[in-house]
């Protein structure tokens, strides 16, 4: 059952979570080499490398945690770590990368920030102890407020550009990210090593057909860029699925959830600190808004009259 109350560890494994995903704007900056595209990685490459890394990174943790793999007999086990790796992992990543040919990087971010939208309504009909109440409703919803500040002008801007064929691949992949967090809840029984592991096996193999598409004769990389492949396989991959379920372990799926919110506060911090990229004001009503809808969100329930 998920505590209602949120301890400081779980707030500390929140923000670590979110630091770690948030870190992956900084990363992949560096390695498709923004500046100079010739002295980086094509999106075909850095996908499956990245996963490839975090699978291995985790395959030796796990090892060395002596964690115990599920049978293979429990097949239940066995088809969450499956999903987990291409629902919620190779899916979405695939789905983005096609859409963003059409769609821009702000309708793409607005539209992947309404997950916590999506798995709210879920876990409601699906778990118990993890029901829509007032308070939850309306952070959620203040939440994703914030994220539409930030995000809002350009994204509106650029519906009548984007495809509707290409803004369905962002809702789909929105959906699937979804999902995952509700397969993640449904195996919170798995050791958290050997999940994350297991996942981002499956997640690997699913994307190396990507690799056929990448003229490796053609790669010119910088040190900086490979260490942007290597920093995204090792943070916002290995370490951040290990927190991921870490987190889901101690608390709830909307909880877990409201990352996708607060990500963006993290990335602008590094984008400053990395990059001096400067935000503008409405990106400080948009944090504002964002940090006061997870904490609406974590208020004391008062329950709605949804029946599931």
């Amino acid at each position: 059952m998920a505590r209602e109350h949120r301890t400081l560890t779980d707030w500390s494994l929140f923000a670590i979570l979110t630091a770690l995903w948030g870190c992956a704007y900084g990363f992949t900056r560096l390695a498709v080499s923004q500046s100079d595209p010739d002295l980086g990685f094509p999106p075909e490459f850095i996908i499956p490398v990245r996963i490839t890394i975090g699978a291995v990174v985790l395959l030796v943790a796990a090892t060395l945690s002596r964690q115990n793999w599920p049978p293979l007999r429990a097949w239940r086990q066995w088809l969450a770590i499956a999903a987990m790796g291409t629902i919620g992992t190779a899916m979405p990543f695939l789905l983005i990368t096609n859409a963003q040919q059409t769609v821009d990087s702000s309708l793409a971010a607005l539209y992947v920030a309404a997950a916590p939208l999506f798995v709210a309504v879920l876990a409601h009909f699906l778990f118990q102890d993890d029901r829509i109440s007032l308070a939850k409703a309306g952070g959620v919803a203040v939440g994703f407020a914030g994220v539409a500040v930030l995000f809002g002008p350009e994204a509106i801007a650029s519906f009548g550009s984007a495809s509707v064929f290409a803004q369905a691949l962002c809702l789909t992949a929105t959906a699937f990210y979804a999902f995952s967090t509700i397969i993640a809840r449904y195996a919170r029984d798995i050791p958290p090593f050997i999940f994350a592991a297991g996942f981002l096996c499956f997640g690997a193999v699913a994307t190396w057909p990507m690799l056929l598409f990448v003229d490796f004769g053609a790669l010119t990389p910088s040190p900086a860029a490979i260490t942007g492949v290597i920093g995204l396989g090792i943070g916002p991959t290995a370490m951040a699925s290990v927190f991921y379920m870490l987190l889901i372990q101690r608390t709830s799926a909307t909880f877990l959830s409201m990352t996708g919110y607060t990500i963006p506060i993290f990335s602008a911090i590094v984008g400053y600190l990395a990059f001096r990229e400067v935000q503008s004001w409405n990106a400080l009503l948009a944090f504002i808004l964002i940090l006061g809808g997870v904490w609406l969100s974590q208020r004391k329930p008062t329950a709605l009259a949804v029946k599931a």
